[in-house]
């Protein structure tokens, strides 16, 4: 992909797939024949992607995470235009402010990487290298991604996006890395207050130095709860 960002539709992308995994009940994940689709969260033990006067990882990133990190496969990343916005923002801002090696090096890397935004709002010239602007329904953009793409398809952040797409059935594994650290009333972007109701099947667990959690499932939406024959009487706060 060359460094100009550009319009483009999911067909432009590419052809083939790699292998998808099945999920259980209601509306899960796609079936082998697609390109798999991982949403990925690093998330803070109260759920909260980042903390006013935090630093990124939230100063907790060990060497073992960082290697690890190193080590994924190469994916296309998928975003929508706020999670586009504040990155291409901080990539900007990180060659010139006071911010650790790592965080530099960690934005250098995402510049060179082929990423996807789904947006009606952001027009072109985009100011981040190698991005695509997809102004067409994301949902269906990446159902024919999965498709077509010749290798997995990975979100950053954007809770709306990651949500529509795992209550779609389009998520293959839902992953989460939990720091560490409760933020409490400092914290920022509540990842599971603007979720609906999913099953998990946990499928990996990991733990790297420093005590953050890796956790990997399989989700299937679930349109509404099981159900109970407790009934909640009161307000929300116990």
């Amino acid at each position: 992909m060359s460094d100009a960002s550009t319009s483009s539709t999911p067909q432009d992308i590419g052809t083939g797939g790699s292998r998808g995994t099945g999920g259980t009940s209601g509306v899960s994940a796609p079936g082998a024949g697609a390109a798999e689709l991982l949403v990925d969260f690093i998330l803070s033990l109260d759920g909260c992607a980042a903390g006013e006067g935090w630093p990124g990882w939230w100063g907790l990133e060990s060497p073992e995470y960082l290697t690890w990190l190193g080590e994924q496969p190469d994916s296309m990343t998928l975003m929508g235009a706020t999670t586009y916005r504040l990155m291409a923002t901080m990539a900007e801002q990180a060659q010139r402010i006071d911010v650790s090696e790592e965080e530099k090096a960690s934005f250098a890397q995402m510049a060179q990487l082929p990423k996807i935004v789904f947006s009606s709002s952001l027009e072109e010239p985009l100011a981040w290298p190698n991005t695509i602007l997809i102004s067409t329904d994301a949902v269906e953009a990446v159902r024919e991604l999965k498709r077509t793409a010749t290798t997995p398809l990975t979100t950053t952040g954007s809770i709306r996006l990651s949500h529509s797409l795992l209550k779609a059935g389009l998520v293959d594994r839902f992953r989460i890395v939990v720091f560490p650290v409760i933020t409490g009333r400092t914290g920022l972007e509540r990842i599971w207050e603007q979720f609906e109701d999913f099953a998990l099947e946990l499928v990996t667990a990991r733990t790297f130095d420093g005590g953050l959690q890796l956790l990997e499932y399989v989700p299937t939406y679930l349109p509404e709860p099981p159900g109970t024959a407790w009934e909640r009487t009161g307000g929300a706060e116990w």
